[in-house]
């Protein structure tokens, strides 16, 4: 597997003047409202805000799931914020791995498949999507289990087996979703000690979540309220309650 591209080597992510408009029952809502930022490669970044501060929102659209209503997004130097649906499908294959709350397994299938399914997708042949995938199970030290189905798994390997999955497409970043959220805080805790690894190791990592003390354990915070960005800085600072500083976008 290829060795990401350290911090400070340039942006990976630009976001301006980003707005995201819904109408429900003929009203219209405002989840984001202007939100302008840059993540760094190899960064790792917190998006933190409590229900209705427009974090889902912006995950979705940081992970092509979604397109802005204005403004721009730039990922790995692609303006992906007009792009059709064919065109999502494919930056979000190649440039994106996901880590959700709900691990999201194939329950029939052992971890080794599971993790090897994004590369079934590129249509990579069946040898080398096996050696990419017990490489990426052996970089969350779980090749031991690399035969097991979901329900033969503890909730912390399953995230794991997830978080390979997420690896084995050599992805330009790593986008979280609360992911301790489904597990004890033990588990949880050797969860984010694989993500802090991850980040030493030069992966961008984008962890979104209301907790703030999973907040404060990442470099960087950035806090959304009512679809704004309220503080960016520190993630001990902006997590647990300190107003940070607004940067401009790029802000290493």
């Amino acid at each position: 597997m290829t060795t990401p591209n350290a911090p400070g080597s340039g942006p990976l992510i630009l976001v301006e003047a980003l707005t995201r408009a819904f109408f429900v029952g003929g009203e219209e809502v405002r989840a984001l409202r202007g939100v302008t930022f840059g993540i760094n490669r190899g960064e790792w970044v917190a998006i933190i805000g409590q229900s209705g501060s427009g974090k889902s929102t912006l995950m979705n659209v940081l992970g092509c799931l979604d397109t802005p209503t204005s403004g721009r997004y730039m990922l790995n130097g692609k303006d992906v914020s007009r792009m059709d649906d064919d065109d999502l499908a494919v930056i979000r294959n190649v440039e994106i791995g996901f880590i959700f709350q709900t691990f999201q397994l194939l329950p029939r299938e052992t971890a080794l498949a599971n993790v090897e399914l994004p590369l079934v997708y590129r249509g990579m042949p069946a040898k080398e999507r096996r050696e990419r995938a017990r490489a990426a199970l052996d970089k969350v030290q779980l090749t031991h289990r690399m035969h097991h189905r979901p329900n033969e798994l503890s909730g912390g390997q399953r995230q794991r087996v997830a978080i390979a999955r997420a690896l084995v497409s050599e992805p330009s970043m790593l986008l979280a979703d609360e992911p301790t959220g489904n597990l004890d805080s033990a588990t949880g805790e050797e969860i984010v000690r694989l993500f802090e690894q991850l980040h030493q190791a030069g992966h961008t990592l984008v962890l979104v979540t209301h907790e703030p003390k999973l907040a404060a354990r990442c470099p960087r915070a950035i806090r959304l309220s009512d679809g704004e960005i309220i503080a960016d800085g520190p993630g001990p600072v902006v997590a647990l309650g300190g107003t940070g500083v607004l940067p401009q976008a790029g802000h290493a």
